[in-house]
């Protein structure tokens, strides 16, 4: 796959939603192809910008490299040439023992999103890195290995994602650093319960890179961070509901504010469903999400990775649906 350039990627992602996809799976682990052929069958319909594979909702960095190809060819295959295709990009924690073999493993990650199917990458942050170096030394480390990233000629998407969940918390000079590589199209935050940071990294780009595109990752002040700065969004919460999330997002920019404030309401409820402890628990939520939609069997919404969840979260999922017209929409 030809990347696009980072002027072509940003066009592409303005005012638009991306949604951060999950993997059908079955009990043992395996993907279940045939859900998820019928769940791209429905995110093609949707009014979705492209699809982020490979990321932290799709476990990519937990996939076997077999694996991952597998899903992107899927993607590849079945989207459509008008949609964008964002692979996240990074080392393997097992090879954290040295900057080169991290370095290595995240090129060929990226090598292999290019050759099958990818437009552009979005990047996880390099935290494994902390285990060879202090806190001086890993300023230089998270820029470097950027910049080799960056040597393969695609758009990037810089991901600040919070320490809790295995990010990092990028200073200033960090993120000064990296916005000024070439190839960086603009940055998604996902800082889940700090508005604070939010607000602060969505100034610092404002007023020192306009050019680059702030891209909310923020599921549970999804309509907020809109009005904080967000041109874009790439979420795993629109892994399903894509049709509500758009339509939010659509009245924001065109400046309809009642109707950006009912619908923001309905999306805050959703997500105040799926996203809440134990966090890592929400990949299974959104397979169970479209799971209540009718998109895929309840035997192919595993997530081997996850934590068990018990049945009372799936029943809130669907009495929350059914609330805020969801199932009723599904099924028209």
């Amino acid at each position: 796959m030809t990347p696009l350039t980072v002027e072509e990627c940003g066009r592409r992602l303005w005012h638009g939603l991306v949604p951060a996809v999950p993997v059908p799976m079955t009990p043992d682990g395996q993907i279940d192809c045939a859900a998820q052929e019928k769940y791209i069958a429905y995110m093609r319909a949707q009014p979705i910008a492209g699809v982020a594979v490979w990321a932290h909702t799709g476990r990519g960095l937990h996939l076997s490299r077999e694996q991952r190809i597998q899903v992107l060819q899927a993607w590849a295959r079945g989207l459509g040439p008008d949609k964008l295709i964002v692979a996240g990009v990074g080392g393997s924690p097992t090879v954290a023992t040295s900057f080169s073999a991290y370095v290595d493993s995240a090129l060929e990650m990226a090598n292999d999103a290019l050759q099958h199917g990818a437009h552009a990458f979005l990047i996880y942050a390099p935290s494994p890195l902390r285990k060879i170096a202090g806190p001086d030394e890993l300023e230089k480390l998270v820029v470097d290995y950027h910049w080799k990233l960056g040597l393969l000629h695609a758009p990037m998407l810089l991901f600040y994602l919070y320490e809790a969940a295995g990010g990092i918390s990028y200073s200033p000079d960090i993120l000064l650093a990296l916005f000024a590589l070439p190839k960086v199209a603009g940055i998604k935050l996902a800082t889940l319960d700090s508005v604070m940071t939010y607000q602060n990294v969505a100034n610092l780009i404002a007023e020192e890179f306009p050019e680059k595109l702030l891209i909310t990752g923020e599921d549970r002040f999804l309509g907020y961070s809109l009005m904080a700065g967000a041109q874009a969004a790439l979420i795993g919460m629109g892994a399903a509901c894509a049709g509500l999330q758009h339509n939010m997002m659509d009245a924001y920019f065109r400046g309809h504010a009642l109707e950006f404030l009912d619908l923001s309401g309905a999306v805050d409820r959703l997500s105040q469903v799926l996203f809440i402890p134990p966090m890592e628990g929400y990949i299974r939520r959104m397979l169970w999400t479209l799971v209540h939609l009718g998109i895929i069997g309840h035997e192919s919404a595993h997530d081997p990775w996850g934590p068990e969840l018990s049945e009372s979260e799936f029943n809130a999922i669907g009495k929350t649906l059914k609330e805020i017209g969801e199932l009723d929409s599904a099924k028209d």
